[in-house]
């Protein structure tokens, strides 16, 4: 394996030449690197550094390299995990700086996560972490920090896929982003009650070709039933924009408020919040401090997640705009507006034309018409 030295944070590390600058999946290298999900791994550094864990686990390392920075920019207790003897060859390479004291293991992750369990446990696969979240929730202690990669399934463009992967059914619209990241929390949600545990989500985003969740888990039956009450479905009017939040397990038949079409649900999904803001709060005042090669990006994504509202849908600005057969107004003018009446409305962190809102289109729509 040829090999080239790379930095990410203040972290050295080799990787294989040819996955330098890009990714290959599996069956071209067996040991690939991303570069694109660099910021990825600098918002897990910067969580890591805010939360404290007593110790990590980078289940399937790859490279290493999550794990490496975990140990070196965070001073964390690390285990990295892969079961690639070759991709474990190269991982012990990269840990064999004598400060960092990384933990070296070639395991089956399942086997590994059913014998010890990890203050922290990080699940980053190629493609659906679907196999991996009962696994990981029981030999979780507190945080459990997940990757998606298949958001044509979470976001319902690949929609039996979904529905076999995560029990649920997705809908591939105009905010399938948000749909995808709460496909992804309901279904952790389930597969978390049943060890009567619940989960909090903390920091969790949807970007590019990827959904990043972290969450802490709670023990007891209380935190399970309360995770519970979160999931719910989002019903979407086919013929106006308007669509309804609504919590419980099984959907109902809805009428739209607005025309009095039936509603499609979408779900189950979780609603409610997926951050914590004093999280997000404590993140921003200790990015400046850590030297990341993202912490522009890194910094806008947190500004907006401190911002955006909980709602699980948004509306396309502009497509209400081309309805109401107007030019669109700056996206913070109808922001102020819709406040101004009462209501509350935001930004999204993953569309710069995403306008959430509690205010019905109904009422937008009789804003951007004025």
């Amino acid at each position: 394996m040829d090999l080239i030295e790379v930095e990410e944070g203040t972290t050295r590390f080799f990787v294989p030449q040819q996955d330098a600058s890009s990714h290959f999946p599996p069956g071209s290298a067996h040991v690939f690197y991303n570069r694109r999900m660099e910021l990825n791994r600098d918002g897990t550094v910067l969580f890591v550094t805010v939360m404290k864990p007593s110790e990590y686990l980078d289940a399937m390392g790859a490279t290493g390299v999550r794990g490496l920075r975990i140990a070196a920019e965070c001073g964390t207790d690390v285990t990295i995990n892969d079961r690639d003897p070759e991709a474990c060859e190269l991982i012990r390479k990269n840990a064999a700086h004598p400060d960092l004291g990384i933990r070296v293991t070639c395991r089956n992750v399942h086997s590994l996560l059913a014998e010890r369990r990890f203050d922290a446990v990080d699940i980053d696969p190629y493609g659906s972490p679907a196999p991996f979240i009962d696994s990981a929730i029981r030999g979780t202690g507190r945080f459990l920090m997940v990757t998606a990669t298949d958001t044509a399934p979470l976001c319902g463009a690949h929609l039996r896929a979904g529905i076999r992967r995560y029990f649920a059914k997705p809908a591939n619209n105009e905010y399938h982003a948000e749909t995808g990241l709460r496909t992804l929390l309901a279904f952790t949600v389930r597969e978390t009650v049943k060890y009567d545990r619940g989960i909090e989500p903390l920091f969790c985003y949807a970007r590019e070709h990827y959904v990043r969740a972290h969450f802490r888990l709670m023990n007891g039956a209380a935190a399970a039933d309360r995770a519970l009450g979160r999931i719910g479905y989002v019903f979407r009017c086919t013929c106006c924009p308007e669509r309804i939040e609504k919590a419980g397990l099984i959907p109902e038949s809805m009428k739209c408020f607005g025309c009095g079409e039936m509603m499609t649900p979408a779900g189950p999904l979780w609603l409610g919040a997926v951050q914590d803001p004093t999280v997000i709060m404590a993140m921003k005042e200790a990015l400046s401090r850590l030297e990341l090669n993202t912490v522009r990006q890194l910094g806008v994504l947190i500004d907006v997640l401190g911002e955006e509202l909980p709602t699980s849908s948004h509306y396309d600005y502009h497509a209400l705009a081309k309805r109401a057969k107007v030019s669109p107004l700056p996206v913070e003018e109808v922001i102020r507006l819709l406040r101004e009446v009462g209501y509350r409305a935001s930004r999204a962190h993953y569309s710069g034309t995403a306008l959430k809102t509690d205010a019905p289109a109904s009422l937008i729509l009789s804003l951007l018409k004025k």
